[in-house]
């Protein structure tokens, strides 16, 4: 069985902790996410049967307590109008009144070469922090987390429709985002 000594762990609460971080927008709350992992994983290491990575063993568990975070979070507070306004201003800036591009996208090169830096994860993280909440949400259950579409509409209580909505905005919003703060060709 190969889980990690305390250096290792240290290394990985730290990941697990940017990570709920991103998901759940509120640091305090990541932070008892994150021990509720950790406690979880602890409690069930004899579970671990070592097929796949520690890690990713334990970031499946701390996917799980954050959908569960999710859940009651959402249950407990009512929506707010200004979430679920569109981003009309990027919109208008980007297509013209027949829905086509103003300008067409610029080439990103090689975006795989960004994924080995970190330093483009900590931008992709602003950029995601800038976008309404439930919005970013979505985008990161779906593209992060790899939940189908039927779990984030149960999860978010929302439609399929509201979902492709929000998805399209956040990838809109990500793109001018990462033009401007990652391959610095800002278009508006």
């Amino acid at each position: 069985m190969s889980i990690p000594g305390d250096e290792d762990l240290e290394q990985l609460r730290a990941y697990l902790l940017r990570y709920a971080t991103l998901q759940l927008r509120d640091p305090a709350v990541a932070e008892d996410v994150v021990q509720e992992t950790l406690l979880a994983a602890l409690n069930a290491r004899s579970k671990f049967s070592a097929k796949s990575a520690y890690k990713t063993w334990i970031v499946g568990i701390l996917k799980h307590k954050i959908i569960d975070t999710a859940r009651k979070k959402s249950r407990e507070q009512p929506l707010t109008m200004e979430e679920e306004e569109p981003d009309a201003e990027l919109i208008e800036a980007l297509f013209d009144a027949n829905g086509g591009w103003r300008q067409i996208p610029s080439a990103w090169g090689n975006p795989e070469k960004s994924f080995e830096d970190r330093r483009f994860w900590e931008t992709l993280e602003r950029c995601l922090e800038a976008m309404p909440a439930r919005t970013a949400r979505g985008f990161i259950m779906r593209e992060v987390m790899g939940l189908t579409s039927d779990e984030i509409c149960k999860d978010l209580a929302i439609t399929p429709t509201n979902l492709w909505v929000m998805l399209h905005r956040a990838r809109l919003s990500l793109r001018e985002c990462l033009d401007a703060k990652w391959f610095g060709k800002p278009r508006i």
